[in-house]
């Protein structure tokens, strides 16, 4: 079939902001290169350059035909001995015209695709928010993708083909790249970040730089002057992230590792890194957000003659290469190496220790002005931890039908002497992180004795999964605990996990799915819990999740075996909700709250004595 060349006029992104570039450096990256190109021209970059050195497969060939249809730049990497390729890019870029003619810059590598979140799902979105909050730098954090399972070659898009990643607070992947309005006088290019030139430390620049996170929040005011990471305080991806494809399948991992790499790092591609890499504990089809029009611009991309043909014989050449490898032993023991690596559990996984900071090393490199940022007082330097760390503001189980159905592979955390499962199936990413580190419910779970004792009968409205029932059914004495929860499935993963830790007495623990509102009931009726109340008569009304037990049904009910009500919280603004919302309700039925309990994490109310 007669191809002709592509229309250009329909691929290139314009932007209120100027000229929005992309730059990145490459070896042999021909078989991933259109997809790379055209979800990145989908995205809303202006324009690309695309630094290359050592290609074997056609990757400088395809970009120059790309320069040649006026679709982004292409530079040879000539590397000076004893430099590496990276920084050997990065200091040519820094000459570069089309650099210093940019508006805004962003340098990140070929397995690195720019997703957007924000509302807007453009570039041109996030950059009118950045403007319009004055900041003029965007520190956008890494999400670690890893192979999804896939092993053998395909075709198919790198970011269709791998949609798990590792979880959204895990800060072993916190790397960042920064997309910022560039001006070469005053700053150098870096692969994570730029840095400000000496000679204008000492000067006003440093407070004219304003960076937000990927969620549009400020970055502290030590990021204008050194880190790469994000941190617990930085952390955001409302706005955008920038996905991590380092390993994708055994396959395309082998066809690297036997080709080297741009960065030139012995033994890089070896089972460790791809531990490291090969995270897919929680789906994330952010990429696919710009599915629709990247897959049309790679196809009106391969319209063009000599781009169809480059493409096609670098797939042609990567697949006869993997014929032959698949024939060798070193190729089964990488691929078998490699499936055993990615059995490892992210709480075990190693990561090369970052090199120990020197404080009086960093005090001696400051400037005058980094020095002044670092010595104001600790609250005006820093901003508070981002929300969901350990701990999550809503439901820590998915929303909607939990289907456990189809079997997965499970890390299994220790939390207080009872075994959880990272499972994406059943608990939110939030959650999932938090069971990672062993802190899921912990302070309620380090408390709970407390709050209960005195009281051998427990009813909980909202258990989920059970934890706080088995963990105080594990460590109480003649203590009968009754869980409820209205969703069946986690009724269901709760028996499970009692009868893994051994906790399957149904004489001390009762798990019930049982519902709360019977057919009839008004807002101010609960008879399903009224019953739960009368049959099982407990001592103490723990309330998981209030929105099963609202303020008006509470009003509605007769409490008269109940002697405490505790309601776990996970801060102070939710505690003074509930206390705003339930304390008079329970005052009106003769309970009074034990003020002193409120700092263990959950609030107690007792009835008065009369």
């Amino acid at each position: 079939m007669a191809r002709s060349t592509p229309d250009v006029s329909k691929l290139k992104a314009t932007s209120r902001h100027g000229q929005v570039l992309a730059v990145s450096m490459m070896k042999d990256e021909a078989p991933f290169l259109l997809e790379w190109v055209a979800h990145h021209l989908a995205v809303g970059f202006t324009d690309l350059l695309v630094y290359t050195n050592d290609c074997s497969d056609g990757t400088d060939d395809m970009l120059k035909r790309l320069q040649e249809l006026g679709l982004g730049h292409h530079r040879d990497n000539v590397i000076a001995d004893g430099q590496k390729p990276q920084p050997s890019a990065l200091n040519h870029a820094q000459k570069e015209p089309v650099v210093q003619n940019a508006d805004w810059v962003l340098v990140f590598d070929a397995d690195e695709f720019l997703c957007i979140r924000h509302p807007s799902g453009h570039l041109e979105g996030v950059l009118d928010e950045t403007v319009a909050q004055g900041a003029n730098g965007l520190v956008i954090t890494w999400r670690i993708f890893g192979s999804a399972g896939v092993v053998d070659w395909s075709r198919a898009p790198v970011t269709e083909q791998y949609t798990r990643s590792a979880p959204p607070l895990w800060n072993k992947g916190w790397g960042v790249k920064t997309l910022f309005r560039f001006d070469p006088d005053y700053w150098k290019l870096g692969i994570h970040r730029p840095s400000i030139k000496n000679k204008w430390l000492e000067t006003d620049f440093p407070d004219s730089v304003k960076w937000l996170n990927g969620s549009g929040r400020p970055m502290e005011e030590y990021f204008k002057f050194r880190g790469w990471r994000s941190i617990r305080r930085t952390i955001g991806y409302d706005w955008c992230q920038m996905n991590h494809y380092a390993v994708k399948s055994v396959d395309s991992y082998a066809v690297r590792k036997f080709r080297g790499n741009v960065n030139n790092k012995k033994d890089k591609y070896n089972a460790d890194y791809w531990s490291l890499q090969d995270r897919n504990e929680v789906e994330d089809r952010t990429a696919l957000i710009h599915a629709e029009k990247r897959a049309a611009i790679m196809a009106e991309l391969l319209k063009d003659p000599v781009l169809s043909k480059l493409h096609y014989a670098a797939l042609d050449r990567v697949e006869a290469r993997l014929d032959e490898y698949r024939q060798t032993n070193a190729y089964a023991e990488l691929r078998d190496g490699l499936i055993e690596a990615g059995k490892i559990p992210i709480t075990k996984v190693e990561a090369k220790p970052p090199q120990a900071r020197d404080p009086a090393k960093i005090a001696a490199l400051m400037s005058r002005v980094e020095k002044k940022v670092a010595d104001q007082p600790r609250e005006d330097r820093r901003t508070d931890n981002v929300a969901g760390w350990a701990a999550t503001d809503g439901d820590p189980y998915v929303q909607g039908t939990i289907d456990t159905a189809t079997e997965i592979g499970l890390e299994w955390v220790p939390n207080h002497e009872i075994d959880l499962p990272a499972d994406p199936r059943v608990f939110s990413p939030e959650s999932l992180d938090a069971i990672i580190a062993g802190r899921f419910e912990r302070r309620h779970a380090r408390n709970i004795a407390g709050y209960l004792e005195g009281c051998p009968r427990v009813l909980e409205i909202g258990a989920g999964i059970g934890f706080i029932a088995m963990r105080t059914v594990r460590i109480s004495t003649g203590l009968i605990y009754m869980a409820q929860d209205s969703r069946a499935a986690l009724v269901s993963y709760a028996k499970d996990l009692a009868k893994r830790a051994g906790l399957d007495d149904g004489s001390r623990l009762k798990f019930t799915d049982g519902p709360l509102v019977l057919p009839g009931d008004g807002p101010d009726q609960a008879g399903g819990i009224q019953a739960y109340l009368f049959d099982f008569k407990p001592n103490a009304l723990r309330i998981g999740r209030a929105a099963d037990l609202p303020k008006e049904r509470l009003a509605g009910l007769d409490l008269g075996s109940v002697a405490r009500v505790v309601l776990p919280v996970i801060s102070d603004d939710q505690a003074s909700q509930y206390r705003a919302e339930y304390g008079p309700v329970l005052a009106a039925k003769g309970f009074v709250e034990d003020a002193d309990r409120a700092a263990s994490g959950s609030l107690q109310f007792d009835r008065r004595e009369i």
